[in-house]
C-alpha cells in the first residue's frame, strides 16, 4: 500500500476507547490550547489576520512553536488558524532577500540568514535574534506542504508548496552559488544541524519522516539528498538513544555520543536527557508509523518506556543522565516526559505500552507559567 494513503492506527481506539470519547478529548484539547483561559491558552490573535504562539515560560514567539500551531491546525483543517500563524511568522520572524548590507538590521547576521527565520521574537513582533534554529524551519516546510495538500496553493505567501520548497532551498544551499550563509544540514553526512554551520546536532532535530516526504515535494535537484537524510538519520536515531535506557542528549556528535564540550554562548549543560531530548522517542514513533522502516532506532521506544514505567508510576520524574542516573530533582517539564513516551507506543511492543496510552488518556493538559512545551508535545501526542 502507498504510505501516502495508508489507514493509520489509532491507538487510543485499540485500548478500547469509545470513538466519541476520543473526538471530545481532541476538541478538549483544541479548546484550551487555542482558545482555553489565560492560564491554559498559548495562541494570540494579532488584528484581522495574524497570530502567534507564546512561550509562556519565556513570554517569547519562537519559531518552534509557531511550526508546532501551523502542524496542530493543518492536520485538524484549521485554516484560518493556520494563516494567521503564518502570516505572523512571515512578517516578523523572517529574513528576506534584498537588503543591502548598510539598510539591514544587525547587517552581517541578517545577511547570514536571509530566507530563514528568526527564532525568537518578542510578542510585538520584534527580533529577540538574528538566527535560525533548523527544528522550525523543518517544521515549518512541513506544515506548508500539508497545507498545499488540504487546501490548494493561493496567492503570494499562501502558495504553500512554493514556500516550503523556498525554506528547503535556503536551508540546503546557503553558501552555494553566490549565496551568502551556511546550510542547516551537513552535505557530507546528510545530518541536520544545531545551527548552521556548526559542528554537532540535537537528536530530537531528526524527523525521517519528514525527509521521506521532503524528498516527494521539494526542488528535484534536492530529492536524493533528502532520501539520503532519512535513511542517515534513522542510523544516527540507532546510534544517539542510550542502549539500556532509550535516552538521547540535548546536544550530540555527529556520532551520537552526548555533546560534553563547552559551548561558547552558554554555560548550561546539553548532554543529558532534558527538554529538547523528550521530543526524541516521539519522533521514532511517528517516523515507523508512517513509512514503518527500522534502522535500529526503534528499540529506544521500548527501552524508554520499560525503564521509565516505575516513575511514571510513582509520579517522580527527574533530570537524568542519559544512562538513567537522577541528575537532578523535578524535571521543568513533566508533562513532556510521560506525553513523549506514550507516543513512542506507535513504534513499542513489550508489556508497558498499553500502561502508558491508558495512563496518557488520563492526563491533563498542563496550566500556568510553564505550559507551553509540555502541552505542545501533549497535543501532538493526542494526534497521533
Amino acid at each position: 500500500m502507498n504510505n501516502l494513503q495508508k489507514n493509520y492506527r489509532n491507538v487510543f481506539r485499540e485500548t478500547g476507547i469509545a470513538e466519541a470519547d476520543i473526538q471530545r478529548k481532541l476538541q478538549k484539547t483544541w479548546d484550551t490550547f487555542f482558545y482555553g483561559g489565560e492560564d491554559e491558552r498559548v495562541y494570540y490573535p494579532v488584528g484581522d489576520d495574524m497570530a502567534y504562539i507564546c512561550d509562556t515560560g519565556n513570554d517569547d514567539a519562537r519559531t518552534e512553536g509557531m511550526s508546532y500551531g501551523m502542524m496542530i491546525c493543518v492536520q485538524l483543517d484549521k485554516k484560518e488558524e493556520f494563516d494567521r500563524l503564518w502570516k505572523w511568522a512571515k512578517t516578523f520572524m523572517w529574513m528576506g532577500d534584498g537588503c543591502a548590507p548598510q539598510d539591514c538590521p544587525q547587517g552581517r547576521a541578517w545577511q547570514e540568514n536571509e530566507g530563514y527565520f528568526a527564532w525568537s521574537c518578542a510578542t510585538d513582533g520584534t527580533k529577540n535574534a538574528y538566527g535560525p534554529a533548523p527544528d522550525g524551519e523543518e517544521y515549518f516546510a512541513m506544515a506548508l506542504f500539508f497545507a498545499s495538500h488540504r487546501w490548494g496553493d493561493g496567492e503570494g505567501i499562501y502558495e504553500y508548496s512554493r514556500e516550503a520548497r523556498d525554506i528547503l532551498r535556503a536551508c540546503l544551499h546557503k553558501g552555494q552559488n553566490g549565496r551568502v550563509g551556511k546550510p542547516m544540514w551537513n552535505h557530507e553526512n546528510h545530518q541536520i544541524l544545531f545551527v548552521p554551520g556548526i559542528d554537532f546536532t540535537d537528536p530530537s532535530y531528526h524527523l525521517p519522516h519528514f525527509y521521506e516526504l521532503f524528498a516527494l515535494w521539494a526542488d528535484e535537484e534536492d530529492r536524493a539528498f533528502w532520501k539520503a537524510a532519512a535513511q542517515a538519520s534513522r542510523e544516527y536515531l540507532a546510534a544517539a538513544c542510550h542502549p539500556v535506557t532509550g535516552f538521547s542528549p540535548e546536544y550530540a556528535e555527529f556520532d551520537g555520543r552526548p555533546l560534553c564540550r563547552e559551548l561558547p554562548w552558554t554555560k548550561e549543560r546539553h548532554d543529558w536527557f532534558f527538554s529538547d531530548s523528550y521530543r526524541t522517542v516521539a519522533n521514532i514513533g511517528l517516523d515507523y508509523e508512517w513509512f514503518g522502516k527500522d534502522a535500529g532506532q526503534r528499540v529506544a521506544t521500548d527501552r524508554i518506556q520499560q525503564y521509565l514505567i516505575e516513575d511514571e508510576r510513582n509520579g517522580s520524574y527527574h533530570i537524568y543522565e542519559t544512562d538513567g542516573r537522577i541528575a537532578a530533582e523535578r524535571p521543568l517539564h513533566p508533562v513532556a516526559i510521560p506525553a513523549t513516551v506514550a507516543q513512542a507506543s506507535l513504534a513499542a511492543d513489550n508489556d508497558t505500552t498499553r500502561e502508558w496510552v491508558e495512563r496518557f488518556w488520563k492526563m491533563e493538559l498542563r496550566t500556568g507559567k510553564r505550559r507551553y512545551y509540555d502541552n505542545c508535545l501533549y497535543f501532538f501526542a493526542v494526534l497521533v
